[in-house]
């Protein structure tokens, strides 16, 4: 995998900070591909979206000075660690389609009560709960694009800004994508797409499925309050 440093142009960053997502090409070249291709290579094809936690292979790319991290550091500085990582692909087996929504959750240790923290869920054996926003809107999700993603393909669709409009109710977030429009993050492999963590976003199926391999990381800066702990990627 080659050594590089990655940072983001005044122009990037503007564009960051108002639209709330950013493509970052050719972050990784053929040997990283390949390097996070075999990375990943064990878990099944038929499920849609497999959580990961504790893949060593992974850690090179996720931590200093891997190339995922340098993009996420970019934005939030050194103290920068994946603390959520899930891989997702669609074929025609797993051709699904997700409605507007916000990422709303966390992964934590423990279950620690928390004033502002809940409700909690379990998905996949892994703890999750729903903390104040702040938490979320200072945070970046990185997808990292493992295969093409052209337009019939399902590329991820997003409402440019919405992450500056705090926690939008269910109810309204149609009126909310009406508002801020629609953006599609198409992607060749070896991109990053680099996500504030609030962003409204969907997913249609795909119109000619293929494999549409994504490795999206959550990335954070800040300490839980109260005792509770990142439970990391």
């Amino acid at each position: 995998m080659r050594t590089m440093t990655i940072g983001l142009s005044r122009s990037d960053a503007r564009t960051f900070a108002n639209g709330g997502a950013l493509r970052l090409r050719a972050v990784l070249d053929a040997s990283a591909l390949k390097a996070l291709d075999d990375a990943v290579a064990g878990f099944p094809l038929d499920q849609a979206g497999i959580r990961l936690h504790g893949v060593a292979p992974l850690h090179p790319f996720l931590t200093s000075p891997g190339p995922v991290w340098q993009v996420a550091a970019a934005v939030l500085g050194d103290a920068a660690r994946p603390v959520r990582a899930v891989l997702f692909d669609k074929t025609s087996r797993t051709n699904w389609g997700l409605p507007w929504h916000q990422d709303r959750t966390i992964v934590v240790t423990a279950r620690v009560e928390v004033d502002g923290f809940g409700p909690w869920t379990v998905k996949s054996g892994l703890l999750h709960v729903a903390p104040p926003f702040g938490v979320l809107a200072a945070m970046v999700t990185l997808r990292v694009h493992l295969d093409a993603v052209p337009d019939a393909n399902a590329p991820l669709l997003i409402a440019p800004g919405s992450h500056r409009l705090g926690q939008i109710p269910e109810r309204d977030l149609k009126s909310v994508v009406e508002k801020c429009g629609t953006a599609v993050c198409l992607a060749e492999a070896g991109d990053v797409w680099l996500y504030s963590t609030p962003i409204v976003h969907a997913s249609d199926a795909a119109r000619r499925p293929a494999h549409r391999r994504v490795l999206q990381v959550d990335f954070a800066a800040r300490d839980l309050p109260g005792g509770l702990t990142w439970l990391g990627a």
